[in-house]
């Protein structure tokens, strides 16, 4: 398996690999994602902005597309809580993370972030940061098998609340 940027021309597939994510939270009755995010522009956005990935299998096969990031999150800047390093400036970022749906359940959501802590402890970055729904209990399931701490609430730019989660992948100081 490759985890690769993503190019303009794998549009399409990210947002079909999107599109099966939401129909899998609607499913559920989780309200994220239904309302038009992410969307065609916000995946572009990060395609432009080298932010984009994609993991494909040996066969060039998509699997899963996620957004990972080491520019600062505004929405992070106010936490009800607290982060594990609050003084921690520079950290990473992994937002719009979905698998395709025949490839849930196979263990790729933690391929990917495993990949995204190595490129961040290899730049030396202390941290992994992110957010999820309330009612994504897998995620947050997730989270905790990968050893992610609940830190507290962010909400979102249109006012959505949020859990926030870190990871500590070694101590800055």
């Amino acid at each position: 398996m490759n985890l690769l940027r993503a190019k303009k021309k794998d549009l399409k597939v990210i947002m079909d690999i999107i599109k099966d994510a939401q129909e899998l939270l609607a499913n559920q009755n989780i309200d994220q994602w239904q309302n038009g995010y992410p969307n065609e522009s916000i995946i572009s956005n990060d395609i432009d902005n080298n932010e984009s990935y994609l993991l494909k299998s040996h066969d060039q096969s998509p699997i899963a597309t996620a957004m990972f990031s080491t520019k600062n999150e505004p929405t992070y800047s106010k936490i009800e809580g607290s982060w594990s390093d609050p003084d921690q400036t520079i950290y990473g970022v992994i937002h719009r993370m979905a698998v395709a749906k025949n490839h849930r359940g196979k263990g790729f959501a933690k391929f990917i972030f495993k990949k995204c802590e190595q490129m961040l402890y290899k730049h030396k970055i202390p941290s992994m940061r992110i957010d999820t729904h309330e009612e994504n209990l897998g995620m947050q399931e997730l989270l905790k098998t990968m050893g992610y701490a609940y830190c507290g609430i962010i909400y979102l730019e249109n006012s959505d609340k949020r859990l926030a989660y870190e990871k500590l992948l070694y101590k800055a100081h």
